[in-house]
């Protein structure tokens, strides 16, 4: 049997730490590997964590209620010698620090001169950039507790004491008024709030507005959704509509689909679109179609509604959150006619649409023009000014519009 550290493993794109909700299994019990041991809550979703070794737990080291950073400690394992080697990250420090033995007293200064400080103690390259970014000096790394060899600090030394720290200067007492209410928001509703200031930080923020009549589109709609529900057993979908028309509209405008990172641009070849959800609780959250180019009309529809109802079933499992490349938001659905959404990172662009309206429009003819009353709503699409000029934005918007009016639901469906 031999000692090994059971981590958080990576739960999916931009999620960097889960809250332990209910361990499974108690210290002393044997576990199998692949079986799961405790149940974790992301800002996406709740979901089980299964154990990489075979053996007995020997301690649990973070409890019911923690909140832990993606590639930390939880548990100690007694595993049977032909399990997994210890984790990556640890295993990672201590050959860092072996190999730093053989520097010599000038490399030594030499690093420590980085930080613009001197100091008797080492401190690797890697924690010294960790304290420089988060304007960490040396007089304050030589006050952390070391856990590495010969009590050296290691990465994760500095990660917890970080969180430490952010966590205390978040957590100031504020005194209220007589006519005020203190409300303290949840760990859900905190995470998108610090999403969406990066968001805002990260990408200059512009959006364009189109206008789309769907007076074709619903007239179809009406006529067949009973026929529709009776032949597959679900809904017609108004998100399934708009969903389709985006993916039609990125294939023509395939700098759409795309991330920008580094300073580098990165093409997405398939196009999974996420579909924002507003769960009863006030938050939230946007589930994945992912590969939508290669669905028809009827299979986007059938996932629609599935991913919607397990949304606020909260049944969702973290891979279906995660590698999305473009996002809709249907705002409609609040009587909302337009609005101006936050981009959600590493994305370049995410398109609300309004509420469908009857409204009085000029319809040309050959001979004059008609007054007539269309089914109306508007698009709002917003996107990163880094990489998208109005120009493309613009256009992208106005294709989504101008498919949408095209699209015969009766073809679509053969019904």
């Amino acid at each position: 049997m031999k000692l090994v550290e059971l981590t958080i493993p990576k739960m999916g794109e931009s999620i960097n730490e889960v809250k332990i909700l209910k361990w499974l299994k108690k210290e002393g019990d044997l576990i199998k590997e692949e079986e799961s041991i405790l149940e974790v809550s992301t800002d996406k979703v709740d979901t089980e964590i299964p154990s990489l070794f075979q053996g007995k737990i020997k301690k649990i080291i973070s409890k019911e209620g923690d909140i832990v950073q993606i590639g930390n400690p939880i548990a100690q394992i007694e595993a049977n010698d032909n399990d997994n080697d210890n984790d990556p990250i640890k295993l990672a420090d201590e050959l860092f620090n072996d190999a730093v033995e053989s520097f010599s007293s000038e490399d030594k200064k030499i690093i420590n001169k980085e930080n613009e400080s001197e100091t008797n103690n080492f401190f690797s390259p890697l924690v010294l950039n960790i304290a420089k970014e988060e304007n960490i000096s040396i007089n304050e790394l030589e006050k952390i507790n070391g856990s590495g060899k010969e009590n050296r600090i290691t990465k994760l030394d500095l990660i917890k004491y970080l969180d430490l720290k952010k966590s205390k200067s978040k957590n100031k007492k504020l005194k209220s008024r007589d006519n005020e209410k203190i409300i303290e928001p949840d760990r859900v509703r905190k995470l998108i709030a610090e999403k969406m200031v990066e968001s805002k930080k990260i990408s200059p923020h512009v959006t364009s507005f189109v206008d789309c009549d769907i007076s074709k589109q619903m007239k179809d709609r009406s006529s067949i959704k009973n026929s529709f529900l009776k032949k597959h057993r679900i809904p017609l979908s108004i998100n399934s509509i708009f969903i389709y028309a985006l993916c039609r509209a990125i294939k023509k405008f395939p700098m759409i689909n795309i991330s920008y990172v580094n300073q580098k641009i990165i093409m997405k070849k398939n196009i999974n679109i996420g579909l924002a959800v507003a769960l009863d609780d006030g938050n939230l959250i946007v589930p994945i179609i992912k590969n939508v180019e290669s669905l028809t009309f009827i299979e986007i529809n059938k996932k629609v509604n599935d991913l919607i109802v397990r949304a606020r079933e909260n049944k969702l499992i973290p891979d279906e959150l995660t590698e999305g490349t473009y996002t809709m938001s249907n705002i409609g659905s609040f009587h909302n006619l337009m609005g101006t959404p936050i981009i959600l990172q590493p994305q370049v662009a995410i398109m609300a649409f309004g509420e469908i309206k009857k409204t009085p429009c000029v319809v040309e003819r050959k001979n004059k023009d008609e007054i007539q009353i269309r089914h109306k709503l508007i698009l709002s699409h917003s996107y990163d000014h880094r990489v998208i000029d109005g120009a493309l934005g613009g256009k992208f918007a106005e294709r989504v519009s101008r498919t949408i009016k095209k699209l015969s639901l009766k073809k679509l469906i053969r019904l």
